[in-house]
């Protein structure tokens, strides 16, 4: 058990020190311009009042004020300073119309994420520290579960697992669209970029990696539905939480491991071999050979339902 923790730590510090790039990176092309909306994601902004001067200094002391965080801030200008040595884009912002000021592009980019539902999930997502909190809550519930699992028995994807395909559909799924997260902002980090920027929902029109990866996120939404469903039906109350628990962890692993493996190149071939090995688990073992008559629960053999006991 400890070894198996220990394993998972390793995956977890490997994945989570990782920066992921969200659409400012150094060397990308800048995929926002003026009336850009942002929101302010830190605690608070120091912006400058004066306008920053060619060939001049500007004085330490100038006038300043303070935004805070979720404040919504509009890029009102950009100005070039090749002059200014720490960074020679500054960008003019503005909470309302008396509240406007000024600081350089790289403080600013650290600070604010785009005023998009959709952008600031991406931000939330690529935070490292966020990564590694949920992580470390979710192995120390495997851990939970495990030495549950050693008291009495409960079902377990793709080891003791139910009657439906959709639990292990999602893993295969989720498993892709990790390669393809990892893959894209790997090779393709000005795609990323421009999706951060100008993120969307629909699949259709977008590059082809990008499609892909849509499209994948509408089928783990709807494999997910499917398969709570299905658990729903199959499992006592008690059973199902414990299953969708299970789940949970499971997936967390899968993103550490396949989000690793694509790192060194190796996340395609991985997931071809995991995809192969859970579909014939599952058709050899978990699938459904008869239904109830009672109640048309699926049942593996002719043994007493589980669900009706008849």
């Amino acid at each position: 058990m400890r070894k198996i923790l220990i394993a998972i730590g390793v995956l977890l510090s490997l994945v989570a020190c990782k920066p992921s790039p969200s659409g400012h990176a150094e060397g990308l092309e800048r995929m926002w311009d003026v009336d850009y909306n942002f929101v302010l994601a830190t605690d608070s902004l120091v912006l400058q009042e004066e306008r920053p001067m060619h060939l001049l200094i500007v004085p330490e002391q100038t006038d300043s004020f303070v935004v805070y965080r979720n404040d919504p801030l509009v890029v009102a200008q950009i100005e070039i300073i090749p002059e200014d040595s720490i960074d020679s884009v500054w960008v003019k912002v503005a909470r309302d119309q008396m509240t406007q000021g000024w600081i350089h592009e790289s403080a600013l980019m650290e600070s604010v994420v785009p005023d998009d539902p959709i952008s600031q999930g991406i931000h939330l997502f690529s935070d490292g520290h966020v990564i590694a909190t949920i992580a470390l809550l979710i192995i120390a519930l495997a851990a939970i579960l495990l030495r549950r699992m050693r008291r009495q028995r409960f079902h377990l994807v793709h080891i003791d697992d139910i009657a439906s395909p959709y639990p292990m559909l999602l893993c295969i799924s989720f498993a892709a669209a990790t390669v393809l997260y990892t893959t894209i902002q790997m090779f393709v980090p000005q795609l990323w970029a421009d999706y951060y920027f100008h993120p969307t929902l629909n699949p259709f029109g977008q590059p082809t990696l990008l499609a892909l990866f849509l499209a994948l996120a509408w089928l783990i939404v709807v494999l997910s539905i499917a398969a709570i469903d299905d658990i729903r039906r199959s499992l006592s109350a008690t059973e199902a939480l414990l299953y969708g628990l299970s789940l949970l962890a499971i997936l967390a692993v899968i993103y550490l491991v396949f989000a690793l493996a694509t790192q060194y190149f190796l996340g395609f071939f991985l997931w071809i071999c995991y995809a192969t090995l859970a579909f014939w688990q599952y058709l050899r073992r978990h699938r459904a050979r008869y239904r109830c008559k009672q109640c048309g629960a699926p049942l593996h053999d002719m043994a007493p339902c589980t669900k009706c006991g008849k």
